[in-house]
C-alpha cells in the first residue's frame, strides 16, 4: 500500500500558539501510520519554519515554542523561504497539507492563500471562509444576513477606544448593558477575553482585547447553555450530535479548555430531540453561510428561559488536543479519531480536484 504524505503545519504567529502544538502532537499520536505518513512543520511565533521538527519534541524541550533545538539530534531543517519551500521541496514530497493553525496567520486565510498559490490540496476551508470565520463581526454579519440566529453585539475599533474611551463606553452601556463580553475579533481559544460586570471591569476588558487585535467586539451576556457542534463535509456537510460544556469556571475560558481539564463535557448533549435536531440544522446552516469547507466547531447558546438557540461563533480550524470536543462529538457519533483525520484529507483532495475544474482562461 502505498502511504498517502501529509505535512502538518503547527505553532505560528498568534496568541494560540502552545494550543497549536497540543492539537498536532494529538494528531501526530492518533494517525494510521499504515495508510498515512506525516511530515510535522513547526512555525516559530517570528515566523521562522522548522521543517521535520516533531511537536512532542517541542513539548519534551520544556517551553511550548517552536524553535530551532540545537540541543537535539539536527533531524529537522530550519527553512529561509518558506514560499519557495512550498513551491519547490514541499510540493515534491507531500500529497496534502493540513494547516493546524489557531488563530491569526494560521486561520484566517493567509496560509490558505499562500498554499493555493502554490498549489497545493490542503485540509479544511478555503481563503474567503477561512477569513470570515476568523473575524467574529463579519462572521456574525454574515450569519445575519443569512438568517443565522446571532445574540446582540457591538463592534469598536482599538483607535476607537484610545481616542474617545468615554463614547465607547458609553456605547456598549446603551446598547448592551451589563454584564457583557469583551473580546478580540480576530483570536480563538477564548483568548484575551473578558466578561465585564460593571465599568471599571469594561475598561480593563477593553484594553485587555485592545492588546491583542484592531477589532473590539462586546457581545450581550446570553443566559443560556454552552453548547457545541461538529460539522464535516464540503458541499453537503454533515452535523454530529452536540454537545454540552458545563465549565468549572464563570465561563469556558482558556485555562479551561486547555490547562486545568475540568470542564465537564455532557455527550450527548441533555436537549431533547427537537431542540438537537434544531442546533444541527444551524450548525450546517453557519457552515454554508460562509462556504466553509472540510470541518468546522459551531458554538451555541441555548437560551434557559425559551430554549431559544443562538450562534456565538464558527472555528474553521478546530482545537485538535486530547481534551477538544471536535473530534469526540464525532466519535460518539461513529467517526474515530484516526478515521475522522483520513475522512479530513479525503476531503481535502476532493475540493482540490472540484477546483481543478475552473476555467483559467476566457474563450
Amino acid at each position: 500500500m502505498v502511504r498517502l504524505k501529509l505535512a502538518l503545519l503547527y505553532g505560528g504567529q498568534s496568541g494560540e500558539h502552545e494550543v497549536s502544538i497540543m492539537s498536532a502532537r494529538s494528531v501526530l499520536a492518533a494517525v494510521n501510520r499504515e495508510r498515512i505518513e506525516v511530515f510535522p512543520i513547526g512555525i516559530s511565533r517570528e515566523g521562522q519554519w522548522v521543517a521535520g521538527l516533531d511537536p512532542q519534541t517541542v513539548i519534551d524541550s520544556g517551553d511550548y515554542q517552536v524553535r530551532p533545538l540545537p540541543e537535539k539530534k539536527p533531524d529537522y531543517t530550519v527553512v529561509d523561504n518558506p514560499a519557495g519551500f512550498l513551491l519547490g521541496a514541499l510540493k515534491k514530497r507531500v500529497d496534502v497539507v493540513f494547516p493546524l493553525l489557531h488563530g491569526p496567520k494560521g486561520e484566517d486565510g493567509t496560509i490558505q492563500g499562500l498554499l493555493e498559490l502554490a498549489g497545493l490540496p490542503y485540509v479544511g476551508a478555503g481563503v474567503t471562509a477561512s477569513a470570515l470565520g476568523m473575524d467574529k463581526a463579519l462572521m456574525k454579519a454574515v450569519f445575519r444576513e443569512k438568517g443565522v440566529p446571532v445574540g446582540d453585539y457591538l463592534v469598536y475599533l482599538r483607535k476607537d477606544w484610545q481616542e474617545d474611551p468615554g463614547g465607547v463606553i458609553k456605547g456598549i452601556e446603551n446598547g448592551l448593558g451589563y454584564p457583557c463580553f469583551v473580546k478580540p475579533a480576530n483570536l480563538g481559544s477564548s483568548v484575551g477575553i473578558s466578561k465585564a460586570r460593571d465599568r471599571d471591569e469594561l475598561q480593563t476588558a477593553l484594553d485587555t482585547a485592545a492588546a491583542y487585535d484592531r477589532k473590539i467586539i462586546v457581545e450581550a451576556f446570553l443566559d443560556g447553555r454552552e453548547v457545541e457542534c461538529s460539522v464535516l463535509g464540503n458541499d453537503y456537510p454533515e452535523a454530529s450530535i452536540p454537545g454540552e460544556v458545563i465549565p468549572n469556571a464563570e465561563f469556558y475560558d482558556y485555562k479551561a479548555k486547555y490547562i486545568y481539564d475540568d470542564a465537564k463535557l455532557l455527550i450527548p448533549a441533555p436537549l431533547g430531540p427537537e431542540t438537537t435536531e434544531e442546533v444541527r440544522s444551524i450548525a450546517v446552516r453557519a457552515f454554508k453561510a460562509i462556504d466553509c469547507a472540510g470541518m468546522a466547531r459551531v458554538d451555541f447558546f441555548v437560551l434557559h428561559d425559551n430554549m431559544q438557540v443562538l450562534v456565538n461563533e464558527i472555528n474553521t480550524i478546530p482545537g485538535f488536543t486530547n481534551i477538544s470536543m471536535y473530534s469526540k462529538l464525532w466519535e460518539a457519533s461513529g467517526l474515530p479519531y484516526p478515521q475522522l483525520i483520513e475522512r479530513l484529507v479525503e476531503l481535502a483532495r476532493e475540493r482540490y480536484k472540484e477546483q481543478k475544474q475552473n476555467k483559467l482562461s476566457w474563450e
